[in-house]
């Protein structure tokens, strides 16, 4: 007669009732832990709870898509700070992809100078801390760059100054129709305005990324038979169209798993937006604590967020990996 799975005498079910007594003992450490904060906090007269969220915040923001002033409450700032945040990371993740995917060919050239620059991208970004390439990028816009009175025209009507840049805003007031930035006598008035911070911010996790995206581009070229490239010139392909074509269709295997942690990374690193005084959740966070007093609540919210946002980035690239790995089967 066999025996049951479950039974202590059978691998599995040993397997099972330690897996089950390890959970256990997580969960009631996990217990003891928060019943001894919960003590201390209270022996030390520290009020928690997240009621704080609906009380007015009392602080403004600089910027953002959140419409958001100081008679809002906390949670509406903490709102503010995460839509600052999800702007910044999304651009980062679709300007460093390509910017990525270019390096990383490049390496590749049989071109000495395009391969030296771009040798000399990944090797210097990657090595220097990404908090210092923010302070750089903050400096170059805040100081060598003209007054907002004379900005640098880019294209009809974007301009680029000490300000930030001014672009061209949609606007939907009387059908579709653009608002147009102006310089006046006190700087660029009208259209969109991304502040210097904002620009710092994306530009830093922009290039820092795009050269860690770059190695993963190489090693998932590398990674493809070489049969296969000389096949496909044999076929009279070019260089153009054996990488778009034979290279980079069968790298994705390879390429997408790590493609995937670098933007988690992206989305995390966003976090040192306070370095510049940039206002993503984490700077709002910030000033939650030191005017409310609620550290811990803050934290977790900030924790929350984080996981949530890597999370929800996470499950759509390995949607999309698992695509490519069934169309290349």
């Amino acid at each position: 007669m066999k025996r049951g799975r479950l039974s202590w005498s059978t691998r599995s079910g040993r397997a099972l009732a330690w897996q089950a007594a390890l959970l256990l003992l997580l969960v009631l450490c996990g217990w003891a832990l928060a019943s001894h904060a919960a003590g201390s906090l209270a022996e030390r007269q520290i009020r928690t709870g997240f009621g704080f969220l609906g009380q007015r915040a009392g602080f403004d923001i600089g910027e953002g898509p959140v419409p958001y002033g100081p008679a809002d409450s906390y949670l509406r700032a903490f709102a503010a700070g995460l839509a600052n945040t999800l702007r910044v990371s999304l651009l980062g993740i679709l300007l460093a992809t390509p910017l990525g995917a270019l390096v990383g060919l490049g390496r590749l050239s049989r071109n000495l100078l395009l391969r030296g620059l771009c040798g000399a991208w990944v090797e210097v970004l990657r090595n220097v801390p990404l908090v210092i390439q923010l302070f750089a990028w903050y400096l170059a816009i805040t100081e060598l760059l003209p007054e907002a009175a004379s900005p640098l025209l880019l294209a009809p009507h974007v301009f680029l100054s000490k300000g930030g840049l001014q672009l061209p805003l949609p606007a939907l007031a009387g059908g579709l129709s653009l608002e147009l930035p102006e310089v006046t006598a006190f700087g660029v008035q009208g259209g969109l305005s991304l502040t210097p911070e904002f620009l710092a911010l994306l530009a830093g996790l922009t290039t820092a990324t795009s050269a860690s995206i770059a190695e993963v581009v190489r090693a998932g070229v590398l990674a493809v038979p070489r049969g296969q490239a000389e096949a496909a010139l044999a076929l009279g392909l070019s260089r153009r169209q054996l990488v778009r074509k034979v290279l980079l269709p069968q790298a994705l295997r390879v390429i997408v798993p790590p493609l995937t942690s670098q933007y988690l990374n992206l989305t995390k690193n966003s976090s040192l937006a306070v370095a510049i005084g940039y206002p993503d959740v984490v700077s709002i966070a910030n000033t939650a604590i030191n005017q409310s007093g609620q550290a811990l609540e803050c934290i977790l919210l900030i924790m929350a967020v984080y996981l949530t946002v890597n999370l929800c980035t996470a499950l759509l690239m390995n949607l999309y990996n698992r695509r490519v790995a069934l169309v290349e089967r």
